[in-house]
C-alpha cells in the first residue's frame, strides 16, 4: 500500500525559539515534514526557491525584507507553495493585505496548536483558512449589523438564489457566530438555523465557513 506524499513545509520567523517549537509541532504529524527555516524574508526567498515546498508558514514582521513584502515574490518563486500566515497582528488591514497578496490562510500566534494543524490540513485541502475571531471583521465592510442586503441585491450567480433567511444565517455563521447563538438572535431554534445553514452551503456549493470567506473574497465583496 503506497503511503500519502507529506506535506513539506517552510518555516519563515525571525524567533529562533518559536521556529524550534513548529518544527517540534509539525514533524510530530506523519504527513508533514519541515524542510527548511528561515530568519527573515531575504532567507525565505532563497530557501522557498531552491526546496519548492509545498507549504510556506510565514511570519509578518521581520527585520528586512517583511512577510507582506516577501509574499507576492514567494508566490512566484514557489508557485505551488501554500502560503500560511502565522503572526501575532489581529489586524484586519493585515489581514486584507495578506489576502490580496495569495496568502492561502491567517492564523494567530496566540491559536491553540490543534488550530494551527486545522488551519494548515485546511490549506492544503485548497481552502482559506482565517482565525475565527478575525472573520468577523474581514467581513464588516461587506455585511452590517443593521440594515442587510437582501439576496436579490447579490444579481449573479448562487448568491441570488438564497432566501432571506438563508442569506441571514450564512452572514452570521461568516461573521463567526455559532448555531446557538444565531438561534438566540434571530429567535428561531437550533435545529431551524441548522437547516438554515445547510440549505444556503448546498446552494452556493459550499461545505465550510472557510469556503464561504473563501466564495466572498473571490467574488469581489470584501474590495
Amino acid at each position: 500500500m503506497t503511503s500519502l506524499p507529506q506535506t513539506r513545509v517552510l518555516l519563515v520567523d525571525d524567533h529562533t525559539i518559536l521556529r524550534s517549537g513548529l518544527r517540534m509541532l509539525l514533524d510530530n504529524q506523519a504527513q508533514v515534514k519541515v524542510v527548511g527555516e528561515a530568519g527573515n524574508g531575504r532567507e525565505a526567498l532563497q530557501l522557498a526557491q531552491s526546496l519548492q515546498p509545498d507549504l510556506i508558514l510565514l511570519d509578518l514582521s521581520m527585520p528586512g525584507l517583511n512577510g507582506i513584502e516577501a509574499l507576492p515574490v514567494l508566490r512566484k518563486l514557489a508557485p505551488a507553495a501554500r502560503i500560511l500566515i502565522l503572526t501575532m497582528h489581529d489586524d484586519e488591514g493585515y489581514l486584507r493585505q495578506a489576502l490580496q497578496k495569495g496568502a492561502s490562510g491567517y492564523v494567530l500566534k496566540k491559536a491553540a496548536d490543534s488550530e494551527l494543524l486545522n488551519a494548515v490540513q485546511a490549506v492544503m485541502r485548497g481552502e482559506v483558512y482565517i482565525h475565527p475571531a478575525m472573520t468577523r471583521g474581514l467581513l464588516g465592510g461587506l455585511i452590517a449589523d443593521e440594515a442587510v442586503e437582501t439576496p436579490a441585491d447579490e444579481n449573479a450567480g448562487p448568491w441570488g438564489s438564497l432566501s432571506d433567511r438563508e442569506y441571514e444565517v450564512l452572514r452570521l455563521v461568516a461573521r463567526g457566530h455559532t448555531n446557538a447563538e444565531i438561534a438566540e438572535r434571530l429567535i428561531i431554534s437550533i435545529k431551524t438555523v441548522e437547516t438554515y445553514r445547510a440549505r444556503g452551503m448546498e446552494k452556493l456549493g459550499l461545505r465550510t465557513r472557510a469556503q464561504l470567506v473563501q466564495a466572498a473574497v473571490a467574488k469581489g465583496l470584501l474590495d
